[in-house]
C-alpha cells in the first residue's frame, strides 16, 4: 500500500498512469467491439456459417490464453508497460490483416494474432492497473473497467454509422486500427515502469505462496462473469439480427446498451464497493444481471432484448474488476504480475463457454435457447459472492478475512 504521505511526484506519476492505463483499456474495448460487431459483415462477406464463427471465437479464446502466458513472460523480463505496449502494437497491425483480408484463411491466421493480442493486453492493462491501485491505496479499479465500457461503447457506436452510412468493412476495420495505434504511441510512455511498479516490497515473494484455493474461487467467479460479458459481446448482434429480425445498425446497439450501463455500473463501482464492500456489490450485481438476462431469454423483440441487456450491464461487469482487486492484495512486484496473468487464465475459460458453448447451444437450438446459459451463470455468481470479503478498511484496501467458502 502507499505511504499516506505520498510527495507531489508520486501522485503526479500515479496520476499521469491512471489517465494511459485507462486509455489502453479504452482502446482494448473499443477494437474488441469493432471485431465484434463486425462479426455479421464479416459472415455475410466470406460465406461464414454459426459453426465456423464458433470456431473462431474458440480459437481466438484459447490463443488469448497464450498471449496472458506471453504477457507474464514480457513482464518478468523488462516490465508490464513493455508488455502493454507490445500488446497495443500487435493488435492494431492485426487490424490491418484483418481488413485487408482476400480469403478466410488470411482472416482466420489474423484473428488468431490478434486473439493473442488480446491475451497481452488483458494481462498488462490489469497488471498495471492493480500496481496503481495500490499506490492509491484505495479500490479504484472499477473506474478502469469504466475506460473499457466506454471504448466498447465507442466502438459499437462506430461500427452502428459506418453501417447507418454504407461504409465498407475495410475502410471500417482500418480506421480503428489506426485509433488503437495513435493511442498505444501517446499513453505508452505515461505508464508504470519498473521503478513504479515491480519493484514492491513483496518482489521477492513467488506467486506459489498464494494459497491455491482463494487463486482458484476467484478464479471461477472471473471465468463466469466474463463468459456472461462475452456471450453478450459475441452474440448479441447475431441474436437480434438472426432470431429477432432488427438491421445490423439496431443489432450493434444491443452491445452499446450493455456497455452503456455498464459504464455507469462501473463509474460508480468504486464509491459502492468502498461504502458497502465487496461481496454485497458482487451479490446486488449478480441478482441485477439474472434479472435482465431473463428479459433477454424472454424478450419478443429487438426493443426489449435491448432494455434486457442493458439492465444486465449495470450489475454483471462490477464483478470482473473486484475479482482483480481481492487478488492483489495477495502480493506485489514481480509476484503480482505473475499472479494477474495468471489469473486472466480463467478470462478465457470463461470466453470459451461464454462463446463457444453458448455459439454450440444457439447452432443446435436457437440463440434465445443459446442465452439461458449466461442466466444460470448470473444465478451462480450470487452464490459464489460469499467469497468476497465484507467490507473494507479505512484506506479502502485492507479487507476483514473472508469466510471458509466452499
Amino acid at each position: 500500500m502507499s505511504d499516506p504521505h505520498t510527495t507531489n511526484p508520486q501522485l503526479g506519476a500515479l496520476r499521469a498512469a491512471r489517465a494511459a492505463n485507462s486509455v489502453a483499456f479504452a482502446l482494448q474495448g473499443f477494437f474488441l467491439a469493432v471485431i465484434l460487431t463486425e462479426l455479421p459483415q464479416q459472415k455475410d462477406k466470406f460465406g461464414l456459417t454459426d459453426t465456423l464463427i464458433v470456431v473462431l471465437v474458440a480459437l481466438i479464446s484459447l490463443l488469448a490464453g497464450v498471449g496472458s502466458v506471453t504477457a507474464e513472460r514480457l513482464a518478468l523480463r523488462w516490465s508490464s508497460r513493455t508488455a502493454l505496449r507490445i500488446g497495443l502494437g500487435v493488435i492494431a497491425a492485426a487490424g490491418v490483416v484483418i481488413a485487408v483480408a482476400p480469403n478466410k484463411t488470411v482472416l482466420f491466421v489474423a484473428l488468431g494474432v490478434y486473439g493473442v493480442a488480446v491475451g497481452i493486453v488483458d494481462a498488462g492493462t490489469n497488471m498495471q492497473a492493480v500496481f496503481i491501485q495500490h499506490g492509491y491505496g484505495r479500490f479504484i479499479l472499477s473506474s478502469f473497467y469504466a475506460a473499457w465500457s466506454a471504448g466498447s461503447i465507442v466502438g459499437a457506436l462506430f461500427v452502428s454509422a459506418f453501417e447507418a452510412l454504407k461504409v465498407p468493412l475495410l475502410p471500417s476495420i482500418l480506421v480503428a486500427s489506426a485509433v488503437v495505434l495513435v493511442g498505444c504511441l501517446a499513453a505508452g510512455p505515461r505508464l508504470l515502469g519498473t521503478d513504479e511498479a515491480e519493484s514492491g516490497p513483496a518482489e521477492q515473494e513467488p506467486v506459489s505462496s498464494v494459497p491455491t484455493r482463494i487463486f482458484l474461487l476467484f478464479g471461477v467467479v472471473l471465468a463466469l462473469a466474463f463468459a456472461i460479458d462475452l456471450a453478450v459481446g459475441n452474440w448479441s448482434a447475431l441474436y437480434l439480427k438472426d432470431d429477432l429480425l432488427s438491421s445490423s445498425a439496431t443489432a450493434a446497439l444491443a452491445l452499446a446498451a450493455y456497455q452503456g450501463a455498464s459504464l455507469v455500473g462501473r463509474l460508480s463501482g468504486d464509491i459502492w464497493v468502498r461504502r458497502f464492500g465487496p461481496r454485497t456489490v458482487t451479490r446486488v450485481a449478480a441478482v441485477v444481471g439474472a434479472i435482465g438476462l431473463g428479459i433477454v431469454v424472454a424478450a419478443p423483440g429487438p426493443v426489449v432484448a435491448i432494455l434486457g441487456f442493458l439492465i444486465a450491464g449495470i450489475g454483471l461487469p462490477i464483478i470482473a474488476p473486484l475479482c482483480f482487486s481481492e487478488a492483489g492484495q495477495l502480493t506485489s512486484g514481480r509476484g503480482l504480475d505473475a499472479l494477474i496473468a495468471r489469473l486472466n487464465l480463467f478470462n478465457y475459460a470463461g470466453t470459451l463457454v461464454g462463446g463457444a458453448v453458448v455459439g454450440a447451444v444457439s447452432d443446435a437450438a436457437n440463440m434465445r435457447a443459446g442465452f439461458a446459459i449466461p442466466l444460470l451463470f448470473a444465478v451462480a455468481l450470487i452464490g459464489f459472492a460469499r467469497i468476497f470479503h465484507t467490507r473494507t478498511g479505512k484506506a479502502g484496501m485492507q479487507p476483514q478475512p473472508a469466510p471458509e467458502a466452499a
